[in-house]
């Protein structure tokens, strides 16, 4: 079956997960955001996004930079170049999925 048959064949499996494609969104929509409010804004828990963020990091589609605010650690995600055409990828594949059987 080609990915033209199959109607989920042209997903990326990378970013096509909750967690993911949840952190993905919401940098679509800023330049970057601190780990802890991803994690209040996807409801999960530090080890959860911290592993979500090493799958999406180890893919080259975000950047993570840690900084200090005071004596406290923070740690910036940001997506990159291609995260957020990835993103936009995926999200035109969602749009066909839906008008083919919504």
């Amino acid at each position: 079956m080609s990915d033209e048959d199959n109607p989920v064949g042209g997903l990326d499996d990378v970013i096509h997960q909750r967690v993911r494609l949840g952190i993905l969104a919401a940098l679509s929509e800023a330049k970057s955001a601190d780990f802890s409010y991803l994690r209040n804004a996807l409801e999960v828990t530090d080890g959860n996004l911290s592993r979500h963020l090493q799958v999406l990091e180890k893919a080259g589609l975000v950047a993570l930079e840690k900084t200090f605010e005071g004596k406290r650690p923070k740690t910036w995600i940001s997506a990159t170049r291609e995260g957020r055409t990835a993103f936009a990828n995926e999200m035109r594949k969602l749009k066909s999925l839906v008008n083919r059987y919504g």
